[in-house]
């Protein structure tokens, strides 16, 4: 019988190696977050402020980019599952010669280099781009779309990017669905759709909210993409972060934004867990 002091000790080495390599570096983050950068001389010394954090709460600029990225975030979020749900059903619920193959399939794209993989959206989604040049081709458009450098194009890119992560997480929740309960509720006369929204899907709430997050923390916190298909006007938070670290040479600001980011991301996990907890019935 393992004892918690048995636990404790199992988990002690994984606890020293977060505590040791992420943990301690980003508090030592928090002491620069409240400093204060002066153009060409860098951080001032034993000057504290809270200017950096009040900044992202009443500059204009910077609740655009924070309201941008958690859109982005739930958009790309929303439509990995609207997407992900029916494939991973097919590949837990479906033929058994199937799964393998479909399974290859969606991890595939993800041997790619993530670098390559922008570049091969930056070539379809460009003014000339594949789709565009096809578009009028065909006639249905006579100028090109903008499909880069704006919310649509990241979608897409990002979209394409995480739809993995979603689905594999889909079909483990799935498969842990008993089917034995699926077969009683249809053998009391339930339809097959009624048998989905009120016993698989619930059931498959763990597995939603899990990659829920990590989609929607992976897609907030994302950088090459957003850079690529974002351009370098288009800002998000992490190509912000970026700019104010490696360009300007902000280093408290990049800090603090770092830190409202990781803020945001644990306040929307905390929130989505509470909501698909009482949904699924577990709260």
């Amino acid at each position: 019988m393992i004892t918690p002091r048995h636990g404790l000790m199992l988990i002690a080495p994984l606890a020293l190696v977060l505590a040791g390599f992420f943990l301690v570096p980003v508090l030592m983050m928090l002491p620069t977050s409240f400093g204060e950068y002066v153009p060409g001389a860098g951080l001032a010394k034993g000057v504290w402020t809270l200017e950096n954090y009040t900044r992202i709460v009443t500059d204009d600029y910077y609740r655009e980019v924070i309201w941008r990225t958690l859109g982005l975030g739930l958009f790309v979020t929303l439509a990995c599952l609207v997407m992900g749900y029916p494939l991973a059903y097919l590949i837990a619920r479906g033929p058994e010669r199937w799964r393998v193959p479909l399974i290859l399939l969606v991890i595939f794209p993800m041997m790619l280099n993530l670098v390559v993989r922008s570049f091969g959206w930056i070539a379809l989604l460009a003014n000339r781009g594949l789709v565009n040049n096809l578009l009028i081709d065909l006639g249905v458009i006579q100028t090109p779309l903008k499909l880069m450098f704006n919310l649509t194009g990241l979608m897409i890119g990002l979209t394409h990017i995480y739809l993995p992560f979603m689905v594999l997480m889909l079909v483990a929740a799935i498969r842990n669905v008993p089917r034995d309960v699926e077969s009683a509720a249809a053998t009391l006369g339930s339809s097959r759709l009624h048998v989905f929204t009120s016993v698989t899907l619930p059931l498959s709430a763990p597995g939603i909210l899990a990659g829920s997050i990590l989609v929607f923390v992976l897609t907030i916190s994302a950088l090459v993409t957003p850079r690529m298909l974002g351009g370098p006007t288009y800002k998000v938070m992490a190509t912000l972060i970026y700019d104010e670290y490696m360009q300007l040479l902000d280093w408290p600001s990049g800090s603090a934004l770092s830190f409202a980011l990781t803020f945001m991301a644990i306040g929307v996990i905390w929130l989505s867990s509470r909501l698909t907890k009482r949904w699924a019935g577990m709260a």
